[in-house]
């Protein structure tokens, strides 16, 4: 049995740019942090040929070309396995629709364990560019790349994507009294409402020329964002989620709407300097940096809402656990 535990993220700036329509006519940049809400991937050796998965649904099959759900029949096609084997996946927060990167995490954690199942260690860079190919080639989603590599690399990092398609990852580099500091500003709010990216991100995505002016000046701010960062600036990062925000909502519709608008403006009204939808949009959490002082006061304009406390996790995908019998 092996066991594989991948972290969500939160992105701070940049979102958007990570689309190959936008950065294959230059670059996109974004700053993501991984987070310390995880999706558990277990792989088992079945006692027959046939393949097990257990998610929101449960499938049995002798055959990887009849598994419905497509991230693990391509996961197990580009990995090589073909049968005699149980797949299960459990996560922290709900897995679809909450724009905290979940999908990605579960293929590059379902990589990563099969992976270790077969007796190999992946790298990250695997990890994440495989992830990616699945998900954007093979499976033909209207989604970026940052997810992946995220998942896969963990921290608080800068991620370039350049229009030779590398990607090139820098940390942020600071104290661990900053990141703390960064983490206590933070407060994390599920809507209620949940959407599957796909919708929103193929609407962007339509409109990536029109937006290209938007979107310049969106990947400008992950840079100074990496820059401020890096300075120890850690106040810069509500400006960049106020100014961010603002521009994310002009590339299509369906990226907000009269709730969120309402909640978000009842939180900058308690206090908080700056904030976002987490991911594609339209539902999800939302994601606030707030100064200490002030947390009480959201909390309570945000009442009825669920709080989800959070910290920045160092490290990306990870085998946790590798039976005996291996």
């Amino acid at each position: 049995m092996i066991v594989s535990r991948t972290p969500l993220r939160v992105s701070f700036a940049g979102g958007g740019t990570d689309i190959a329509d936008y950065y294959r006519t230059g670059y996109g940049a974004v700053v993501s942090c991984a987070i310390r809400k995880y999706v558990y991937v277990t792989v088992n050796k079945r006692f027959d040929d046939d393949i097990r998965i257990s998610y929101s649904k449960t499938e049995i099959t002798d055959s990887v070309d009849k598994i419905e759900h497509g991230l693990v029949r391509e996961a197990l096609r580009k990995v090589g396995i073909r049968s005699g084997i149980e797949i299960t996946t459990i996560a922290d927060i709900p897995s679809k629709g909450t724009g905290l990167g979940s999908s990605s995490a579960i293929t590059v954690g379902l990589l990563n364990a099969l992976y270790a199942f077969k007796g190999y260690r992946a790298s990250p860079k695997k990890l994440a560019e495989e992830a990616c190919e699945i998900e954007i080639e093979t499976l033909k989603e209207p989604i970026g790349k940052q997810d992946q590599y995220i998942a896969a690399y963990g921290g608080l990092q800068h991620i370039k994507f350049n229009a030779d398609e590398s990607v090139v990852l820098d940390p942020v580099i600071c104290p661990a009294k900053t990141k703390r500091e960064i983490e206590s500003h933070l407060m994390l709010f599920f809507t209620g409402k949940a959407r599957k990216a796909s919708d929103v991100l193929s609407k962007q995505r339509s409109n990536s020329h029109a937006n290209k002016g938007a979107l310049d000046k969106m990947r400008d701010q992950a840079e100074h964002l990496f820059h401020d960062l890096t300075a120890l600036q850690v106040a810069e990062l509500g400006k960049a989620l106020k100014d961010g925000w603002e521009l994310k909502k002009s590339l299509a519709t369906g990226i907000s709407d009269k709730d969120i608008d309402q909640l978000y403006s009842k939180a900058l009204g308690a206090g908080a300097i700056g904030g976002k939808i987490t991911g594609a949009g339209g539902g999800g959490f939302l994601v606030l940096f707030v100064p200490p002082e002030n947390h009480w006061s959201v909390r309570n304009a945000l009442t009825g809402l669920r709080e989800i406390e959070f910290r920045i996790e160092p490290q990306g995908s990870k085998i946790i656990y590798v039976g005996d019998d291996l």
